[in-house]
């Protein structure tokens, strides 16, 4: 894009980190998992879409695979993606979390905003990204976007062995449970130091900043923005996507 037919960059922009290093052994041997085909497109690509698509996300950020760079530059030039939106490809790291720091240390410095998305929910709708976006914006460090559960949640000793029964130790409140899933939004500043204090024994970003001590808020998820991990996924994924061309032509 030149500079001429570039926007003029919003207060505090927003970038998107996409960590797409990961192998997905769940889903079986093959390509790395935000790879693998959905519709005949890599999931990756309808994830950098679905970030790309709000009007908030000047930039995407995506972390690929240590030796596997060039060829998704080489996938995202392939493939139409927004013109007011720039893209940006370096290498990841052995850990997701020291990939997301491998992205926020690309960042240019004018981005106050990121979010961090999942490449495996390629189907998150814009409007959830929008709402993340938002709420940081009105003045929350951390937002990620949940879901009430659906199932009673146990709490179990783990088993020593595989299959073997598990004690049920206790039965959290399920009215105060939430399933979160991406992306999530951070202050810049907020995350980064999160990366720089927090060690790798996490699960999402969200958590990392729960450790400094800094409060995290929820705003509604979507249904649509599962995780593809299994086998199964892929066929719910396939779904929405025939659903979606039947309803919007999408």
């Amino acid at each position: 894009m030149s500079d001429e037919s570039r926007p003029s960059p919003a207060p505090n922009p927003v970038a998107a980190v996409i960590p797409a290093a990961g192998r997905g052994v769940r889903l079986g041997p093959g390509a790395p998992k935000a790879l693998r085909a959905l519709n005949g497109t890599p999931m990756l690509i309808h994830a950098v879409r679905a970030l790309a698509a709000s009007r908030h996300v000047s930039l995407v950020i995506v972390v690929a695979p240590p030796d596997g760079a060039a060829e998704v530059k080489s996938l995202l030039d392939a493939h139409a993606l927004p013109d007011r939106t720039d893209f940006l490809v370096v290498p990841g790291g052995a850990s997701r979390q020291e990939s997301v720091r491998l992205g926020l240390d690309a960042l240019p410095p004018e981005y106050g905003i990121v979010l961090v998305h999942d490449a495996a929910r390629p189907l998150v709708p814009v409007d959830t990204v929008d709402a993340v976006v938002e709420a940081v914006r009105d003045g929350a460090a951390a937002v990620v976007p949940a879901l009430p559960l659906a199932d009673t949640v146990k709490e179990v000793e783990p088993a020593a062995e595989p299959d073997a029964p598990e004690p049920v130790v206790a039965t959290p409140e399920r009215a105060r449970l939430r399933a979160v899933q991406t992306p999530q939004g951070f202050d810049r500043a907020t995350l980064v130091r999160a990366h720089e204090t927090v060690g790798d024994e996490v699960t999402d970003d969200a958590s990392m900043v729960e450790q400094l001590g800094v409060t995290v808020v929820a705003v509604p998820g979507h249904e649509e923005a599962f995780k593809v991990t299994r086998p199964l996924d892929l066929v719910l994924a396939e779904a929405v996507l025939a659903r979606r061309r039947l309803n919007d032509g999408f």
